[in-house]
């Protein structure tokens, strides 16, 4: 899971626009990409407005960012009595609810999601019961989430996967720079991302409507810093509906760590036909000098992880 060393583009005039869904928004050109849009707007508006039969999550799979969570959002999707978000044709893997959108409120949060009786008519065709969730990988970071989704979906059971630090960040620039959102080079952004962030963080937690771009994106570093967020998570979720992944496991034995996850769930044995990596870009390795001084600064963060999770990460060796 490494990502490619190039300069990137030149710095914007301004930040860009993203869509709800966390990507740089795309704007929609030609009758039949128009019409695609309109129909996708009116099913939401459909979906909002049918909130209250609606379904709420079984699940939450909260990170990390780079992670694996889209692979595995996809494999858990494959399992016959996993059902897909509303409509299911946009093929959508979370919403951002808990994070940067919640100031849409819960009925557009719900539009996402089947009705119940839908899902309960699957679940008796089937005998078994459906279930559904989301994969956002901004969660496990985002200083509110722990707290809104204990709120909206208490009994909801929680996926955190955790990847190297250090390859971690390297991974997100490299996306972040592919998507023209970022223009630095890699230890050019290392660099900014203390200036970047200054304050970020406590104005979300002052003031719970601000969404911050930087906290969001420019966050390579901070992000790796997983016993912030996992403590957050820990303090509002019971240890029984919280399960935490090595995303170094997950790749070296998919078969293993699906079994580990259908399990947690409460789903019926199953193994997908393939474990195929999605959301990957394999084509170089992070610089070594670059890598030595990450290791050097997160060293104590992941002795930090390690005391909360109860375990090696066999990241400081």
């Amino acid at each position: 899971m490494t990502e490619p060393t190039f300069a990137g583009p030149q710095p914007p005039t301004a930040l860009p626009k993203l869509s709800p869904y966390g990507g740089p928004e795309r704007p929609r050109s030609g009758a039949v990409d128009n019409l695609k849009g309109s129909i996708l707007s009116g099913i939401r508006s459909f979906g909002s407005a049918t909130a209250s039969l609606r379904a709420t999550p079984d699940y939450l799979i909260i990170g990390t960012k780079r992670g694996g969570s889209t692979s595995l959002a996809r494999w858990v999707l494959q399992h016959p009595d996993v059902q897909s978000l509303f409509p299911a044709q946009e093929t959508r893997k979370g919403t951002y609810y808990f994070d940067v959108n919640y100031s849409r409120g819960a009925s557009w949060y719900r539009s996402h999601f089947p009705t119940r009786a839908s899902l309960a008519l699957k679940s008796k065709k089937a005998g078994r019961q459906q279930l559904i969730g989301e994969a956002v990988p901004y969660y496990l970071h985002h200083p509110h989430a722990p707290v809104r989704a204990r709120s909206f979906a208490p009994n909801a059971k929680i996926i955190a996967l955790l990847r190297d630090p250090v390859q971690r960040a390297y991974g997100h620039w490299g996306e972040r720079t592919r998507n023209g959102v970022e223009w630095l080079p890699f230890a050019e952004a290392l660099s900014a991302e203390a200036e970047r962030l200054a304050g970020e963080e406590q104005r979300i937690l002052d003031d719970p409507g601000y969404v911050s771009f930087a906290h969001q994106h420019f966050s390579y570093v901070d992000q790796g810093r997983y016993e912030r967020g996992l403590a957050r998570w820990m303090k509002h979720w019971p240890a029984n509906q919280l399960l935490v992944i090595r995303s170094e496991d997950m790749y070296a034995d998919p078969a293993t760590v699906y079994s580990q996850v259908t399990e947690f769930l409460g789903l019926a044995p199953f193994e997908p036909a393939e474990f195929g990596a999605w959301n990957m870009k394999a084509t170089s390795s992070i610089p070594p000098d670059e890598e030595a001084r990450l290791r050097t600064l997160l060293a104590p963060s992941i002795t930090n992880t390690e005391e909360l999770v109860g375990r090696s990460l066999h990241w400081n060796q």
